[in-house]
């Protein structure tokens, strides 16, 4: 066996004040995730001038923000599966590139079709995430992958929030060039224009290892390899819940929910997630039906627990991130009586928190741990909601300020400790898991998003920390990445890669 490092060394440090190798590629990727969270939320300050020149009901404004994510949960698989595949150079560059085409016939629709299947097209984009795992992996050493992917997770999740503070201003500034009252549009086509101008910076300037290194792909690609029979089984349960949301997203649009759809058109989608669940699992026994008759080497073998474990993790953190983020100035406002503005500046904290909660988590994995560390920040994220559950009136204002940034932290934080372990399962897929697993998040905010609509606030807070609780035990059962992971190289000879996280 030969051993190939395919990181860079180690004594090129961390450093985000430089722009040299790694650090690079880091700066290169938070600004690329970035870039499509402007973008994938770049309509969200914009809804009620949206509605107003178009014409909207209530209900088609609110299904606007049920297309913006429908599309993200099969897109984060895809995507993942095709970064593993050619890289995620050309990945990303794509995404970049061509998702400015919807972002600009969203930008300058004239009915609401247009509209809404624009809207649906640039979920999409919110799929870019992935792609960053997998080249942070490529690019950082074990002991601070953690760190770099919460850098690149907790900044380039930050664009969402940016959009919020900035496309207004910008809008306001493109109506008093251009005249008329729709500066929305000029506002969220700049957005498209600045995606697809940097993705000609990022296919220029960024690789997808360092020189020398080699980058790992699956032996076969087409579906998630498993390694056992029993994984596949728990493959296949793992794969149902993201039916089963996108079952929840349409019954939404059916009469029951904001009757954007017939019933008989969302009969119609019910019958097709059958179909294709039945198909993949069908086209994954195919792909993986050696491992019921013959046993994997144990180069390629993983453990697939490990990956079912993060996403019931990342369900609770960025899945109850999503739901929150979207209520939360609703909850304030009507909780403590505040205006829509303050309201949505006080909320505003908990998307803030990203910006430290993030790398924070990913440094802490990186310093004492993946396991401990997060089973620390799943207790807090419970705990904290169980706090945000008992919060009404009669709380100081300043107190239920300080629980929601308490509870932020350790959800984002999470987040973070997640993609510290994400890459550390096995190199060559770890564009899958990560599409998995971020597809999860998008899972918990559709499950949340729909608790919502049916209970309190209070109950709601708390079913987000009961899930945190399976969570908390789930992870008794995820074993701490240690020793080596094997890959086999273009030769035929197989490299070993540090996985400790000391």
């Amino acid at each position: 066996m030969s051993s190939s490092t395919p990181i860079a060394p180690t004594k090129d440090k961390l450093n985000v004040l430089s722009f040299a190798g790694k650090n690079k590629i880091l700066h290169l990727g938070w600004m690329a995730f970035f870039l499509t969270f402007f973008v994938w939320f770049n309509h969200a300050p914009f809804l009620s001038a949206i509605g107003e020149t178009l014409n909207l009901s209530k209900d088609q404004v609110k299904t606007l923000l049920i297309l913006n994510v429908a599309l993200t949960i099969p897109a984060r698989v895809i995507i993942g599966m095709l970064t593993d595949r050619f890289g995620p150079r050309i990945v990303y560059t794509a995404i970049l590139s061509i998702g400015a085409i919807p972002c600009f016939t969203f930008a300058f629709a004239q009915d609401y079709n247009t509209l809404a299947l624009s809207r649906f097209l640039l979920g999409f984009v919110g799929a870019g995430f992935v792609v960053g795992i997998r080249l942070m992996s490529d690019w950082f050493p074990t002991n601070e992958l953690g760190t770099a992917e919460g850098i690149y997770g907790g900044w380039g999740n930050f664009g969402s929030a940016a959009a919020a503070l900035l496309l207004p201003t910008i809008a306001i500034g493109a109506a008093a060039v251009f005249g008329g009252d729709e500066g929305w549009r000029y506002a969220t086509a700049m957005s498209g224009v600045v995606m697809a101008l940097y993705s000609i910076v990022f296919y220029r300037m960024a690789r997808n290892t360092p020189k020398g290194a080699t980058y790992f792909k699956p032996k076969k690609s087409g579906a998630m390899m498993v390694t056992s029979s029993g994984d596949f089984w728990l493959m296949m349960a793992f794969k149902l819940p993201m039916y089963l949301a996108l079952a929840l997203l349409a019954w939404k649009l059916s009469p029951s929910g904001v009757s954007l759809l017939s019933q008989s058109s969302v009969t119609m989608v019910y019958i097709g997630l059958a179909v294709l669940y039945i198909y993949e699992f069908i086209s994954s026994y195919r792909f993986n039906k050696e491992v019921f008759t013959t046993p994997v080497p144990k180069a390629h073998r993983y453990d697939f627990k490990q990956v079912g474990i993060l996403n019931i993790l990342y369900f609770a953190t960025f899945g109850s991130e999503l739901a929150v983020v979207s209520m939360l100035p609703l909850f304030y406002q009507e909780t403590f009586s505040l205006s829509i503005v303050m309201a949505g500046v006080l909320a505003s904290s908990y998307a803030f928190m990203n910006l430290m909660s993030r790398p924070g988590g990913g440094w802490l994995s990186d310093k004492f741990g993946r396991k401990i560390t997060l089973l620390i920040l799943t207790a807090g994220l419970a705990v904290g909601y169980i706090f945000m559950g008992f919060l009404d009136s009669t709380w100081p204002l300043a107190l239920a300020l300080l629980i929601t940034m308490f509870c932020s932290f350790f959800v984002q934080a999470g987040e973070g400790a997640v993609f510290a372990v994400i890459p550390l399962i096995k190199r060559s897929m770890t564009g899958q898991f990560a599409g998995m697993t971020g597809a999860y998040g998008n899972v918990g905010s559709v499950v949340y998003l729909t608790v919502l609509s049916l209970v309190s606030y209070q109950v709601f807070f708390f079913v987000i920390a009961a899930t945190a609780v399976v969570g908390f035990f789930a992870l008794f059962f995820l074993k701490e990445p240690e020793g080596v992971i094997i890959e086999e190289m273009p030769d035929g000879t197989f490299a070993e890669i540090q996985v400790s996280h000391k």
